[in-house]
């Protein structure tokens, strides 16, 4: 398993359409993938999942990959946060 912390950035917080983004990169890869936030622990691949975190701006959040394509996953979805201007 692979993980990593990030904060968000973007003044209104995992929103639905990057949050749509992040679950369609997430769908590409086998390996699970799930994001934390305040103690929730949700698929990444799941849009009512993500939007359900109701993660704000400055949420310190939690994304974590476990498969055979773990290291991959993981980088994308990193990648894909800092492209959209979600976090760093």
């Amino acid at each position: 398993m692979v993980e990593k912390t990030m904060t968000i950035t973007d003044e209104t917080g995992v929103h639905a359409r990057p949050a749509t983004v992040l679950v369609n990169k997430a769908g590409n890869f086998e390996s699970d993938i799930n994001m934390e936030y305040n103690g929730k622990n949700v698929n990444l691949k799941s849009i009512m999942g993500v939007m359900s975190l109701g993660i704000p701006k400055d949420a310190e959040i939690k994304v974590s990959a476990e498969g055979s394509d773990e290291e991959e996953a993981l980088q994308t979805i990193v990648d894909t946060i800092k492209t959209e201007g979600l976090g760093e």
